[in-house]
């Protein structure tokens, strides 16, 4: 098996993410940090920083604990 050179080298960037309001009371904008299965997405795919991650985080915690997400999805 031989490699080529011929293909440049691709140092790709994940395109910016919409800005983010980090409040419990903020639902849409939680419900995008969240699988559908319920689980926080990781930071890379969220695009946030670890400060925001962790603030998201608890967020997503206290709008579970007030009923205002979910803790998992559904069982059909």
């Amino acid at each position: 098996m031989s490699f080529s050179n011929d293909a440049p080298a691709t140092d790709s960037k994940p395109a910016p993410r919409q800005k983010i309001n980090i409040d419990y009371k903020n639902v849409e904008d939680l419900r995008r940090v969240v699988t559908s299965n319920g689980k926080i997405v990781s930071r890379k795919r969220a695009g946030v920083s670890a400060r925001d991650q962790g603030r998201l985080a608890q967020a997503i915690k206290r709008a579970r604990f007030m009923a205002l997400l979910p803790y998992a999805a559904a069982i059909s």
